[in-house]
């Protein structure tokens, strides 16, 4: 049983202290993540066919008391900030709840799934904006969607740690600070645009943007075009510039489904 979801790019987040609820700008992109479930005696992941550890998709296995081969092929970058864990996760759930005909909701694959994620240390929210598509957002009346398909450019230089970014006590606190401040600033609802603008200030208070992408941001910028550094990761996504970053697509409107 095969199932997709979209990447996802966190552009502003602000969890609260007790780590149980956060807000937060997320958009999800139609480059995405499709897993293959099959029956099996014990619970292995594959990446592209070679075995790798994927402790959130084990995780949500358990959850679900359930034991599956998994394989995990991803059409953007693994571990570097878009999402790639909490899509292989829900895919999983979904693929998952057919095979084996569990009987959950929806909705209760999709809370399983971000329970799998927060327990592995690997993401907080990024399953709900994959369960939707569309551009996700929390200024603190709730999650609320925005429907568009606006093309996106991305570029990608690798993986920052989420797991030891959200066990630094020091950086979640300026997190919940700088991320706060951006959130109640947005519109309701909010542009694609105007939520990549103000995050890159939220970006540069905490210290992660990398010369690297400094560099794009500053050529998208050029060009009139809006960009910021993806949560978590040395990546940058970007909207309305042309041929300024190497890899584009557009806002997924359609959430997480089997193939």
């Amino acid at each position: 049983m095969e199932a997709f979801a979209p990447a996802s790019v966190t552009a502003v987040f602000a969890p609260n202290e007790a780590g149980t609820r956060t807000r937060g700008a997320s958009v999800a992109l139609s480059d995405g993540v499709t897993v293959a479930v099959d029956d099996a005696d014990r619970s292995a992941v594959t990446v592209d066919g070679e075995p790798a550890s994927f402790a959130p998709v084990v995780g949500v296995l358990d959850r679900l008391a359930v034991t599956a081969a998994i394989d995990v092929r991803s059409e953007v970058p693994l571990g570097a900030g878009f999402g790639s864990s909490g899509a292989a996760t829900l895919a999983t759930a979904l693929a998952a709840e057919e095979l084996f005909e569990l009987g959950y909701s929806r909705e209760e694959l999709v809370e399983h799934a971000r329970a799998a994620e927060v327990e592995a240390g690997t993401g907080l929210g990024d399953v709900y904006v994959q369960d939707t598509g569309g551009l996700r957002y929390d200024v603190g009346n709730g999650r609320e969607r925005v429907e568009t398909d606006v093309p996106v450019e991305y570029a990608s230089y690798g993986g920052l740690s989420t797991e030891d970014a959200l066990d630094d006590e020091e950086l979640m606190a300026m997190v919940r600070r700088e991320g706060a401040a951006v959130l109640d600033a947005l519109s309701d609802p909010p542009t694609l645009r105007e939520v990549v603008d103000r995050s890159w200030p939220f970006a540069q208070a905490l210290s992660l943007p990398t010369q690297r992408i400094v560099e794009d941001v500053k050529r998208v910028r050029a060009v009139g075009g809006a960009a910021t550094m993806a949560m978590l990761g040395e990546s940058v996504i970007a909207v309305d510039c042309e041929d300024v970053l190497p890899a584009r697509t557009r806002v997924s409107t359609r959430g997480a489904h089997l193939l």
